[in-house]
């Protein structure tokens, strides 16, 4: 038989192996259950920490994510932490925002609620660098690199088959649509979206300060939209931080347009030079901004986590910690189906799934979008309402430190794999 005519058959099929991904198929290995996992790029994954560290060597990734303890106990859970603090990792232990256009101010600290930090900014190829290096650990869990999917098909004895680019054919009774907020694996299963435009583009960088940023996140928001600088750590020292700037498309696309001196100068200019100049930038990158939510993430042998299913605004830094909820939750709603000897791939287990994740995640996503109609109005009532609550919560600690403890994963309905484990 040709390798163009080969046919596997799995357990679950997990398309897409960002950190979403691997989390959940690291998560699901333990449950015994045999795993394939489809990236699209190719390349040598067992050797992706060696990667890092030479990337490392050049320069911070662009892209970030502020992970709560909630992500960060679900990442020891599976065995990535370990392995991502060999690199850098930046914890912080202050949050300072403010509104650039009143007077509205609040602050949050990790001492008032008597933890060493807040959270930590890691670099996402770090973090996907620690799941691979966790997952290499599981051999019932096979990767195949550079294929994409072509096409989905449903078997009612089988459940549901994928048809390779490279002309194999996979079934499984699950497959797990894991492949980004364009999921083609969503749009071929059909599930429709809510979505629509928060006309923003994001700006993503990294700077040096002229002065250290305090293990502090910043920030501000503007007319146009948030900025925000997020502290990362250097053996250069604490002068470097990653920037999302979210503002209109027209704005965003001068800044782009901008030499490297200029738009070091207008960053510091809008940030109100809190860490004095902007000392450089590295290479810039821009993407639009939309928000998105799948009016259902299940089907019968199917299921959407993490981007596949919702994107929100990145201006509280949720959309990663989300999808690692997602993975987490479902990795353990089918591990306790696969002790009842269930069906994994059946509407009523992945019903489960649904009910634990689908109102958090609108909650989370509802909440985004009042804050960005709340700080985009120029309503000047709305504008004194902004800025007196924001002024007098930051005066009630007590709802302050309860807003916080919930941002950081510390208190609410979580999946066992993001509970800290109860101390004798």
């Amino acid at each position: 038989m040709s390798e163009q005519a080969e046919h596997i058959i799995a357990d679950v099929i997990v398309v897409g192996a960002g950190m979403v991904g691997v989390a959940f198929a690291t998560a699901l290995a333990p449950s015994g259950l045999n795993i394939i996992l489809l990236e699209q790029r190719d390349g040598d994954i067992a050797g992706f920490d060696d990667f890092v560290r030479s990337q490392e060597s050049q320069g911070f990734d662009p892209r970030v994510s502020a992970l709560t303890c909630a992500s960060q106990q679900i990442l020891e859970s599976v065995g990535a932490w370990q392995h991502m603090q060999t690199h850098r990792l930046s914890p912080y232990t202050e949050m300072d925002v403010w509104d650039g256009e009143g007077t509205g101010h609040i602050h949050f600290s990790s001492k008032d609620l008597h933890e060493p930090y807040l959270g930590h900014i890691v670099e996402n190829r770090v973090t996907l660098a620690g799941l691979y290096q966790a997952l290499q650990q599981h051999d019932n869990v096979k990767l195949i690199t550079g294929v994409n999917v072509k096409k989905l098909s449903s078997s009612e004895l089988r459940g549901r088959t994928l048809t390779l680019s490279d002309g194999k054919t996979l079934t499984a009774p699950l497959i797990v649509a894991s492949d980004g907020a364009l999921s083609k694996t969503r749009q071929m299963a059909g599930i429709p979206m809510w979505e629509w435009d928060y006309g923003h583009h994001a700006i993503v960088t990294t700077v040096k300060t002229a002065q250290p940023h305090e293990k502090t996140a910043w920030q501000r928001f503007t007319e146009d939209g948030p900025l925000a600088l997020l502290p990362l750590s250097s053996e250069e020292g604490d002068c470097y931080c990653s920037i999302v700037w979210s503002t209109s498309p027209a704005h965003a696309k001068a800044l782009m347009e901008l030499e490297d001196a200029d738009f070091c100068h207008e960053l510091g200019r809008t940030f109100e030079n809190r860490l004095g100049d902007i000392l450089w930038a590295d290479r810039r990158e821009v993407f639009p901004l939309r928000q998105r939510h799948a009016k259902h993430y299940i089907q019968k042998n199917f299921v959407a986590i993490g981007d596949a299913a919702h994107t929100i605004h990145p201006l509280a830094g949720q959309g990663v910690n989300l999808g690692l909820l997602d993975a987490a939750q479902l990795a353990e709603t089918l591990s306790d189906a696969v002790s009842r000897d269930e069906f994994v791939g059946s509407e009523q287990v992945l019903r489960r799934y649904q009910r634990q994740r689908q109102s958090d995640n609108i909650q989370m996503s509802a909440a985004m979008e009042g804050f960005k109609q709340l700080f985009n109005s120029e309503q000047p009532i709305l504008r004194l309402a902004r800025n007196f609550g924001m002024t007098l919560l930051d005066k009630v600690g007590p709802v302050k430190n309860h807003i916080v403890l919930e941002a950081m994963g510390l208190r609410g309905n979580l999946p066992a794999l993001a509970r800290r484990p109860i101390k004798d």
